[in-house]
């Protein structure tokens, strides 16, 4: 309970973080913030501080900073004139739009530089040794289990898993033996092995497992956590992007759905509600709290990542307007623009819908 209760606040800061990023960005620029939420919909609790209201509202799917004159429909009271997002200059406003994503990319920084100094640079090393067997599969017909440790195929003596991997890719469609350590004694089976297509579009072997992986840890000095860390963010970086396009293609979006009502959701690109959130943390024990603060590092990766997407109503699109307005000198189509923003807002409705209700009926299990 202590963790879910913990993943939740810390997400919860992570938004805080990002919109403190748009608010000190706009005080700095002397624009009028008149609104401060966590949450959407309706209001929890607020609390009028100057010209600003701070607060929370129920629908914990993010939250917002209103800036007056942010919104070019907007009637500007004349006393605020000057002090409006639309006044200000373009370096102003990408000054303002982009300081939430700087700071998710900071907290992420932050959080890999302290994991790596205190636990060190993991690396992982898969072995021949049997995790997972997958169905329909040589691998699941020949009989090999979850703990089987192969000592050869084919008569090549294996000693680690790039001799399995590759004995495996030179022997597709052949019949094998395969020799494995079960229980502390030897056993042969029999494979026929299947074939796929690798990177290099060529046809190798395929088997059907997956390998244990072995994960061994190497102190690191301080500064050299710091550089580890920021090849780290760049990397998660990367890996968001690939998550976020996957996320939006209907058949990952189609199997979501289908996972609601007790379908298999095999995509990496699985979403997570708050109720995931939650689940996942109350794994912390199991998982470790470095995993967990690492997943906590690449949620704020994902958030900077999304944002920076140049589309309505994400920051990235208040960004690229800006420039495509400083660039051309002329305003932008903003009415052109809405039913994409409308769009882009119903889509991620959409998604946290199904997020919330995939992690209800079919629960996030890390350790399983």
């Amino acid at each position: 309970m202590t963790g879910a209760i913990a993943m939740v606040l810390a997400l919860i800061f992570f938004v805080i973080v990002h919109e403190a990023g748009h608010f000190f960005a706009a005080k700095l620029s002397h624009m009028k913030v008149t609104e401060f939420f966590v949450g959407f919909g309706p209001r929890i609790w607020s609390t009028l501080r100057g010209e600003t209201e701070y607060g929370f509202k129920w629908i914990p799917a993010g939250g917002y900073v209103k800036i007056a004159g942010m919104n070019p429909f907007e009637e500007v009271p004349p006393e605020d004139e000057g002090r409006t997002y639309r006044d200000k200059s373009t370096s102003s406003k990408l000054f303002v739009v982009l300081a939430g994503i700087v700071l998710n990319f900071v907290v992420a920084f932050l959080i890999l530089w302290g994991l790596f100094a205190y636990y060190g640079q993991p690396e992982a090393t898969p072995i021949p040794e049997v995790s997972e067997v997958v169905e329909d599969t040589a691998a699941a017909s020949a009989g090999l289990v979850e703990g089987d440790v192969i000592r050869s195929i084919d008569g090549i003596i294996i000693d680690d898993w790039d001799d399995a991997s590759e004995t495996i890719a030179g022997l597709a469609g052949q019949t094998v033996d395969i020799v494995v350590e079960r229980d502390g004694a030897a056993l042969t089976l029999e494979a026929t092995l299947g074939s796929t297509v690798d990177e290099a579009g060529e046809t190798v072997g395929f088997l059907g497992f997956a390998p244990v992986v072995e994960v061994t840890t190497t102190d690191v000095a301080f500064v050299q956590a710091g550089g580890l860390a920021g090849i780290e963010v760049w990397d998660l970086t990367k890996q968001s992007y690939g998550f976020i396009f996957d996320l939006v293609t209907p058949s990952t979006l189609g199997e979501l759905v289908g996972g609601i009502g007790g379908g298999e959701v095999q995509t990496d690109a699985r979403p997570v509600s708050i109720v995931g959130l939650a689940q996942i943390g109350a794994q912390a024990d199991e998982l470790g709290w470095a995993n967990i603060l690492f997943f906590m590092a690449s949620i704020n990766v994902i958030l900077g990542a999304l944002n920076l997407i140049p589309i309505l109503p994400l920051d990235g699109g208040h960004a690229a307007i800006a420039i495509y307005e400083k660039v051309f000198r002329r305003p932008a189509n903003l009415q052109a623009l809405a039913p994409v923003a409308v769009a882009v807002v119903a889509l991620f409705a959409f998604i946290g819908v199904v997020s919330i209700l995939l992690d209800v009926t079919n629960p996030i299990d890390l350790g399983g």
